[in-house]
């Protein structure tokens, strides 16, 4: 009998030290989310301290249309989205970035989404498709007349804001801080 509750002790002890276990591990599970979270916002910041304020470098590029983009073709102020399809923020922002776009009423001119790397023909057509209502699209595969080489992006997803005289005045990893849709 003595054995049996000694036995029935132990399995209890053991019992609640995997439980303190694994609260611990959801705690730090938690924080690691968190500070993960917070990386990811803050994707690209590198590239905004880099680029802000400095002029566009050259760039030779044809959107999905057909039509010739280069630096000397931006006119007046234009959002320029940068993408990729291998990655997981972009395709969930990519989304709102085109709905920010339409609640802002900006002219398809006034917005180049670029779509660049490699992530295979399929995810790039799909991420190009999303976009194309809303903005012209540039399909960015690197090179010396690169988009994103031009932009000097490293990051994915990136926005920024070009003035008429092609100066990057707003670089953001998220298009809600950078357009503020007309009905807000």
């Amino acid at each position: 009998m003595t054995i049996l509750i000694a036995a029935v002790i132990l399995v209890g002890a053991l019992c609640l030290l995997d439980l303190l276990l694994t609260f611990g591990v959801i705690r730090r599970l938690r924080e690691h989310t968190t500070h993960l979270e917070g990386l990811l916002n803050t994707v690209g910041m590198g590239d905004a301290q880099r680029i802000l304020g400095k002029p566009v470098g050259d760039f030779a590029a044809t959107t999905t249309d057909g039509e010739p983009v280069s630096r000397a073709l931006l006119s007046g102020e234009t959002v320029v989205a940068f993408f990729s399809p291998t990655c997981g923020p972009c395709k969930e922002k990519a989304p709102v970035f085109a709905d920010l776009v339409r609640a802002h009423a900006l002219d398809r001119q006034q917005v180049l989404a670029v779509v660049a790397g490699d992530g295979g023909e399929e995810e790039s057509a799909r991420m190009a498709g999303l976009l194309e209502p809303s903005a012209r699209v540039v399909m960015d595969r690197g090179g010396e007349d690169s988009v994103a080489g031009a932009f000097q992006i490293s990051a994915f997803p990136t926005f920024c804001l070009v003035d008429a005289e092609g100066v990057v005045r707003v670089v953001d990893s998220d298009a809600d801080r950078l357009l503020v849709p007309a009905d807000a």
